[in-house]
């Protein structure tokens, strides 16, 4: 099945571009300590609202340009010319732990001090944005597939049971889906996110986002679960089943809920940007991610200064641009495998 994915996913360059690009962000996520040349909670005071730096070739080599402040007031900035500094491939610099498990100190690029880098420009306390970019990348991205991972849990076991067993069961798991899809979901998500405590440490606040949106999202995924399984506990390898007789939960997990995987991996594929806005929606109005951390959403919300727009500091919004690009390559994605599992979609002659 996978290889089938796969080589159907060749034959669509937007699936297989989006597939690529997701992997360039997921990768990104993963090694963001590797490829930041600082940590994100480090701070510059004397550098507020830096520009991104440009990079020079100079004298056999790769370096950045150096800037003087000449306004503090609305954070202007020049370069100075013919002054660099040289990039230090694989050096040392701040410590981390890769994994979160491994301490080191190497990382892909830094400068000497006291040079600084900033590839995307600094935010109003002169933290490098991109290194916050790539670490926000991971708790932004990472709460989608954790998300997705148990929604989809809860949706096949519940729907799958309530399709196979019928009876009370399955009236109750389905009023309490229509309950679920009745409310609307950003009310219902704001309301549960501040009925609990905001004081959280980032790794609860993490782990709450992540129940709260898959508490959200599994009635949907039950509902159409349900509608698989009635439907193919007809089908004559079913019956045959139930005439040699196996015990139903035998058949309910070895024969129904497999053949609705193929409608899961569509699914949970165009399910991950919901929850990637949900999470963004909730650090944007202060309820979700909460500094030191980083996320998407949570650079947004401190984006939302006017005196960013009013002086141009549009590298402070690539955050959004990073939620942008990522919705779409999972719509795409998902259009894409939805038309590799269903024969009617297929590409003719394939």
């Amino acid at each position: 099945m996978a290889a089938d994915l796969l080589r159907s996913l060749l034959r669509r360059p937007a699936g297989m571009i989006s597939a690529c690009l997701l992997l360039l962000l997921y990768g990104a996520a993963l090694f963001a300590p590797f490829l930041s040349p600082t940590i994100p909670s480090a701070q510059d005071l004397s550098r507020t609202y830096h520009p991104p730096t440009a990079l020079v070739w100079q004298n056999g080599h790769l370096g950045v340009r150096l800037y003087r402040l000449v306004d503090p007031s609305t954070a202007t900035y020049e370069p100075l010319q013919d002054q660099t500094a040289p990039l230090h491939w694989f050096s040392h610099g701040p410590a981390y732990k890769f994994f979160w498990l491994i301490p080191s100190t190497r990382h892909l690029f830094t400068v000497s001090s006291p040079a600084t880098i900033y590839l995307l420009g600094s935010d109003a306390t002169g933290r490098d944005v991109f290194t916050r970019l790539l670490y926000g990348a991971g708790i932004s991205l990472s709460i989608g597939l954790i998300g997705v991972a148990l929604t989809s849990f809860l949706g096949l076991t519940i729907g799958g049971l309530a399709g196979y067993l019928g009876g009370w069961p399955d009236t109750l798991a389905m009023r309490l889906t229509e309950f679920l899809m009745a409310v609307p979901g950003l009310y219902l998500l704001l309301a549960l996110r501040a009925a609990l405590s905001s004081r959280f440490p980032s790794d609860a606040t993490f782990l709450l986002i992540v129940v709260i949106l898959s508490a959200l999202g599994w009635a949907g995924t039950a509902r159409v679960v349900r509608g698989l399984v009635l439907s193919l506990r007809e089908r004559p390898f079913i019956l045959a089943a139930n005439v040699i007789g196996q015990r139903p939960w035998t058949i309910l997990f070895r024969h129904l809920l497999p053949n609705t995987f193929s409608y899961l991996i569509v699914a949970a594929t165009l399910s991950v940007p919901g929850y990637i806005l949900g999470e963004a929606a909730l650090s944007f109005l202060g309820l979700g991610i909460q500094e030191p951390s980083s996320s998407w959403g949570l650079m947004l919300g401190q984006a939302q200064d006017i005196k960013i727009f009013m002086l141009n500091f549009w590298w402070l919004l690539t955050p959004g641009l990073a939620i942008i690009l990522t919705v779409i390559a999972f719509n795409l994605l998902g259009d894409a495998l939805r038309d590799a599992v269903d024969p009617r979609f297929r590409l003719p002659g394939k």
